[in-house]
């Protein structure tokens, strides 16, 4: 047979293209084409190595192809760098070919025309381009970078007021819904001025300047003469004794607060003063019920503070208060009972506004109380209201509000301007943000007060461009910053107008489309999160064009803060002023500071290039001149692992700040090597520069960098190492090309062995057994002598490690390695070897006719011992055997040659020092993984195979296991606490599962209670369907993981805590850490620090988890969702302002402000139920109710 053919790449094409250009640096022989270009061609040794070629390997030398760049941060570079070129080595340069290239002729030329250019010049030491000097070009740049490298710290005229621009109120934590209510009230001169007015009582209790009251003056005064752009009304908040990381009801401290301030000022004794809240806000309204029989009316007036508005998606504030005095009929069940007549009656009731005040609220019921759910939720629906309402179609009796309707709204005499906006942001009704776009009476504008933000709003309703029918509004409609905006449908008679703002403009588009003026209909806003609209009654009957566009002639009167107040508010604008100016005194030192660093820095890398490879220069790193060029002026990043500086920077010229950072030396070791010269392998990072340079950088940096480094300080050492590795990768192909031509042998010819491992690896270009700056290991090395040579000495019998080569390959190897002697292509193979082979045959065939005859002895231990199979062994004696001897036996019988059988069978690891079992059968727990059941007869028989001691005999007698030993209480606790590392079992039980509790706990198997969880109707999903039924198709994580019902092998540490389990249940299971519940024997593990020795878990114990579903009834719009049959528990209400100096009161439950009468109702906190005065707790939801009268 013939020997195989070696198969050879494809030469690679070489030469050039027809008309391409050769570079005459690129020709054969040529050393200046590479820094090692040198090995081989002109030296062989190490001792041959002279200056010219250690100048070589860093591009210092003479030839090398590396020019002299020029400096392209001249200041005439730009002018100059046309007729400049970089400079060469080369003084003579021939002339240029002018003439037509032909198309068979290759045009070689020295015209290299070098370009210099970040990617050409990175590896150039003669080129100090590119490494940061475009940072100090810019000086507004290069200053920005300075600032936040030489921090001065905050700036304080950051925080400064601009213009007129109101100020914002800081979020202590959860205080949003205060801010947003501060920011209406303080826009109600009226009220600011009652405030401003109010003075300490005689019986005051504590000082003045402690009260809300006092603190409320400071905050409105700041917030009308302050200098900054926010306040900090912590003083306010702590005089309330409000909890400032509990988000509480907007609406609810509205009524508490105000209740608070009405008791205020009670007790002043300006008359006007003590009646503020009721005049300013107080209305009056009547419940009216008509006995159909006898015509009696029974009418009961009540005070409000606000009107309560339920929502019904894309309908006007308009409809909404007509629904709110659509006369109610009391029939069938719902019979009136009558005082006249004396039995139940048909009835009419309805409401009727009878008196409005000057300030009007509209309590937007955004909040409502769910009893599918027994919770409180957000609802999404969309409120129209307009910049314009005309109350008196809703003031008086049916008869005279629909008199009233028909009259023009100029001659209206309860004309409303809207004033303020109330916002909730979020899908909850437990959490979210407050926030306010209210209208500035004194600079005529609306803003939006998002706590410490304000945003100026050009205009709350855009123009409309009449021109186009159904056409947006116009485009200059604009916010200083960007909103996102509240969707919502517009009713169909009108259209929406796009606005930048949180809200929507909807103009009423069923009138004329030719231009009117805007007074002769309202234009309407949309929200979904609006919950408080805000109106103020529009004097003199002059109504407004437009809301935010009043006369200029009628400039409200700003009140005046107190004198105490607005020395607390001058204090804290003197401070800041003062900070500001030593802000300013700080900012212009550095100012200068920087200014003579950027010249100096300037100076010196302008002047630092040289010009001719003659010239003085130092050596230098990159990474030493880019850290000195941005040091001052680039903020450092995370430093990777680099030596750390010698010392910190002393600038000894300049005076330094306390407070200045610490500027780090620097250093240039990362280009010099163990022998402390020159490394060559870290050329691509040298640069050159003039030494009068390198002299004013060290001068800058605080003293000398260490040893100065020129061009002839190249290490030799170095060189000879990298020129003996460059030499093996020139020769070593040209031995292996030789090797192949000859290396093939004839099948009857003679040759020699080597080791086949080797020769395929020696082979390779750069062989994987090579190792730098030594030989290669030769072919009888010890990881390769066995492959030819057997234990004995003689030839092995494994062929297929070995390879014959010729005799000429061999005296090619043998060049290399003198010492090798292979054993020849005629030499027989070990006799030892061979009888062993001949044996081992024999053998196998005995083992496998062993192991066969054991399988079928032991049949049922050979199937079901591993499987926990242990239905079939029901009322059959059996014996318990290790599994480590069931797995070894196992393993045997599958590979009898290969593997050991297993000789003995050990029980005494199950049976206690005392004589008893370690163990109890009838607990899961013991019968763990180490150890199997099997028949009593597969017992005997591994008797007479095996040496097997103690017999442990057990029986299953009605799922209960009967044994003969008993069992050792403390020895068998001992066997199961005594573990470092050990598998617990988890059972995974679904959300709708009732809770395990230790009465109900189960350990062998867990039986839901099916009636807990009835079967709910089928229900079609959409995609608008949030709740995720079974059919819906899940995550393939969650499908992975959540198999309810299964138990799942987990691997625990001693140490390991209740977190960690949760953290690894997260990870196995893909159930949320937030979402897991466990439970030891019916006990929930609440403490998540305890480990599993403290709770007292045992050695394959097993624990319940319980996956608690995420509560999406909340966050859901509507409640087609919710089954009907879901029960709940009752979210927890926190403590609201129990506590607080608000607590102790509520205007919604006490006597209002002008009458001393108890109310007849009141209105639940949770749900807004109106309960009966006497109820001491919501007899809807079971809140307690507030009676303080």
């Amino acid at each position: 047979m013939p020997p195989k053919r070696t198969r050879r790449p494809s030469p690679s094409s070489a030469g050039l293209s027809a008309g391409e250009r050769l570079k005459r640096i690129k020709l054969t022989n040529n050393a200046a084409y590479s820094a090692w270009g040198w090995v081989e061609t002109e030296v062989t040794q190490a001792s041959d190595i002279r200056d010219e070629h250690l100048l070589a390997t860093c591009g210092f030398s003479r030839r090398s192809s590396h020019p002299i760049c020029p400096n392209k941060h001249l200041p005439d570079f730009s002018n100059t760098s046309a007729k400049q070129s970089p400079v060469h080595s080369h003084s003579t340069r021939p002339q240029k070919v002018e003439s037509e290239v032909v198309d068979d002729v290759i045009v070689i030329s020295d015209d290299e025309g070098s370009s210099c250019t970040p990617k050409l010049c990175k590896s150039n030491p003669y080129c100090l381009n590119y490494l940061g000097q475009d940072n100090w070009e810019n000086a507004e740049d290069a200053y920005e970078g300075w600032m936040k490298v030489h921090s001065l710290g905050e700036n304080p005229t950051v925080k400064s007021r601009d213009g007129n621009m109101p100020i914002g109120l800081k979020n202590l934590g959860a205080t949003c819904y205060a801010n947003a209510y501060l920011q209406v009230w303080f826009q109600d001169l009226p009220f600011r001025k009652g405030v401003y007015e109010c003075h300490a009582s005689c019986n005051a209790q504590r000082s003045f300047e402690e009260s809300p009251i006092f603190q409320l003056q400071v905050t409105f005064a700041a917030m009308q003469t302050c200098a900054l752009s926010s306040f900090n009304p912590v003083k306010l908040v702590e005089s309330l004794k409000l909890r400032a990381t509990e988000q509480q009801d907007a609406q609810e401290f509205s009524k508490l607060f105000m209740a608070h301030l009405d008791n205020e000022f009670k007790q002043q004794e300006n008359s006007g003063l003590r009646s503020l809240v009721s005049d300013q806000f107080q209305g009056k309204q009547v419940y009216n019920t008509v006995c159909q029989n006898c015509l009696r009316h029974s009418e009961r007036d009540s005070d409000f503070l606000e009107i309560e508005v339920n929502l019904e998606n894309n309908a006007t504030l308009e409809e909404r208060l007509a629904a709110l005095l659509e006369p109610e009929t009391l029939s069938d069940d719902n019979k009136y009972l009558c005082q006249q007549c004396d039995s139940l009656q048909d009835a009419k009731r309805y409401t009727e506004l009878r008196k409005l005040p000057p300030v009007l609220h509209f309590s937007l019921l955004r909040f409502v109380y769910d009893l599918t759910t027994m919770e409180r939720k957000k609802s999404k629906q969309v409120i129209l209201f307009p910049t314009l309402i005309d109350m008196d179609r809703f003031l008086g009796s049916e008869e005279i509000r629909k008199q009233r309707k028909k009259k023009p709204m100029k001659e209206s005499q309860n004309l409303y301007e809207l004033r303020g906006i109330l916002l909730h942001k979020g899908t909850s009704a437990y959490h979210g943000h407050y926030e306010a776009q209210v209208f500035d009476v004194v600079h005529q504008g609306w803003y939006q007060f998002n706590d410490e933000v304000v945003t100026h709003i050009d205009s709350l309703v855009p123009d409309l461009d009449i021109s186009k029918k159904g056409g947006k509004a116009a485009k200059d409609v604009k916010k200083k910053s960007q909103n996102g905006s509240s969707k919502g449908r517009p009713a169909k008679n009108r259209r929406r107008v796009d606005s930048d703002s949180d809200i929507e403009v909807v103009e009423d588009s069923s009138r004329s489309q030719q231009p009117s003026p805007p007074t002769e209909g309202p234009k309407y806003i949309s929200s979904k999160d609006a919950y408080m609209l805000v109106y103020a009654r529009v004097r003199d009957g002059n109504v407004p064009g437009t809301s935010g566009q009043a006369d200029a002639s009628s400039q409200p009167v700003v009140p005046t803060p107190p004198t105490k107040a607005l020395e607390v508010v001058n204090n804290l604008n003197a401070e800041h002023v003062q900070n500001c100016d030593e802000f300013a005194k700080r900012e212009a030192e550095e100012k200068e500071r920087y200014n003579r660093k950027r010249d100096m820095v300037m100076d010196v890398y302008r002047s630092w290039n040289v010009t001719s490879r003659n010239e003085d220069q130092v050596i230098m790193s990159r990474q030493a001149l880019e850290t000195w060029l941005c040091r001052h002026i680039v903020k450092p990043k995370t430093p990777k692992a680099t030596p750390a500086p010698a010392i910190d920077l002393t600038d000894t010229k300049e005076p330094r700040r306390d407070d200045a950072p610490v500027v780090p030396r620097l250093a240039i070791t990362d280009i010099i090597c163990e022998h402390r010269f020159l490394d060559p392998q870290k050329a691509g990072d040298m640069k050159v520069l003039r030494k009068a340079s390198y002299t004013r950088i060290a001068d800058e940096d605080g003293g000398p960098l260490g040893t100065e480094f020129s061009t002839t300080d190249v290490c030799r050492t170095c060189v000879e190492h990298i020129f003996k590795e460059k030499l093996y990768q020139v020769e070593h192909p040209r031995v292996v090309a030789r090797f192949d031509e000859v290396a093939a042998v004839e099948e009857d010819g003679d040759g020699y062995f080597v080791s086949r491992p080797w020769l395929k690896d020696w082979r390779l270009a750069k062989p994987k057994m090579h190792l730098e700056g030594a030989p290669d290991p030769p072919p009888d090395a010890a990881d390769f002598l066995n492959d030819v040579i057997c234990e004995h000495g003689g030839l092995s019998t494994n062929t297929v490690t070995r390879r014959r080569i010729s005799a000429q390959a061999y005296m090619i190897l043998q060049e290399l390695f003198s010492n090798w002697k292979p054993p020849s292509t005629s030499s027989e193979l070990c006799a030892v070897c061979e009888a062993m082979l001949h044996l081992s045959k024999e053998d196998r065939r005995e083992f496998r006719k062993l192991a066969e005859d054991e399988k079928a002895r032991l049949k049922h231990m050979h199937e079901n011992a591993l499987n926990g199979n242990v239905s079939l062994l029901e009322d059959t004696p059996c014996a318990i055997v290790p599994t480590s001897f069931v797995r070894a036996w196992r393993q045997w019988t599958l590979r009898p040659g290969d593997i050991a059988r297993p000789e003995v069978i050990d029980n005494a690891q199950f049976v206690c020092e005392h004589g008893l079992l370690a163990f109890d059968p009838n607990l899961g727990g013991d019968l763990d993984g180490s150890m199997s059941i099997i028949k009593r007869s597969d017992w005997d028989t591994l008797e007479e195979l095996y040496s097997a001691k103690p017999l442990i005999a057990i029986e299953r007698i009605d799922d209960k296991y009967t044994h003969e030993l008993s069992v050792c209480s403390d020895c068998r606790l001992k066997r199961r606490t005594e573990f470092d590392m050990t598998e617990i079992t988890v059972r995974v039980l679904r959300p709708t599962d009732p809770t395990p509790t230790p009465e109900t706990y189960n350990e062998t198997r867990f039986v839901p209670d099916k009636s807990s969880h009835p079967p709910v109707q089928a229900t079609l999903l959409t995609y608008s369907k949030r709740v995720n039924m079974e059919g819906s198709r899940k995550s393939k994580r969650i499908r992975q993981g959540r198999e309810y019902g299964k138990k799942h092998k987990i691997t625990i540490t001693k140490s390991m805590s209740v977190k960690d389990l949760k953290v690894m249940f997260g990870d196995e299971l893909g159930i949320p850490v937030i979402s897991q519940r466990l439970f030891y024997r019916g006990r929930e593990l609440e403490d998540s620090a305890a480990t599993m020795v403290s709770l007292g878990i045992l050695s394959n114990d097993l624990l319940d988890l319980k996956e608690e579903s995420e509560d999406v009834t909340i966050i859901t719009d509507t409640e087609d969702n919710v089954p009907s049959n879901s029960k709940k528990t009752k979210r927890a209400e926190g403590q609201a302002f129990g506590g607080t100096l608000l607590g102790g009161s509520s205007f919604a439950t006490a006597p209002p402000s002008s009458s001393p009468s108890t109310p007849a109702v009141i209105a639940c906190p949770a749900c807004t139920y109106e309960n009966c005065a006497t109820e001491v707790a919501c007899v809807m939801c079971d809140t307690p109710l507030l009676n303080t009268y």
